[in-house]
């Protein structure tokens, strides 16, 4: 049946030459101007990994939120442990320079080497 319905909308079917504009972008009633492949800074996609950890994360504290009477002490020490690694975690981030959007420092940068060159 779905085979049928193809070629019936194929044979019945409007055919229009593909025009020049529908591979151009087009947002909300505005054409855009320039290149639409403009480079994305690596640090949008550390902030969406960011936020994707820290989402879990947070699944996880509501999950145990609400079986917090049922799961006593060993579940307080257990989700006491989760949030110390996760506070560790964002300390760690934060000094290493993961959090910074500014100029390219990092805490501990990789050596650099000079190349010289060899005269013959």
């Amino acid at each position: 049946m779905v085979v049928a319905i193809l070629v019936l909308s194929s044979v019945i079917g409007e055919k229009s030459p593909m025009r020049r504009a529908t591979g151009e972008p087009f947002e909300s009633g505005v054409v855009h101007i320039g290149s639409a492949q403009n480079p994305v800074s690596v640090e949008f996609f550390l902030v969406a990994i960011f936020f994707v950890i820290f989402d879990l994360e947070t699944v996880f504290i509501f999950a145990w939120a609400v079986a917090f009477h049922e799961l006593g002490v060993f579940g307080y020490l257990a989700i006491s442990f989760f949030i110390f690694i996760l506070v560790v975690a964002l300390i760690y981030e934060w000094k290493s320079g993961a959090l910074d959007w500014g100029k390219k420092t990092r805490a501990n940068p990789p050596p650099s080497y000079k190349l010289e060159r060899v005269q013959d």
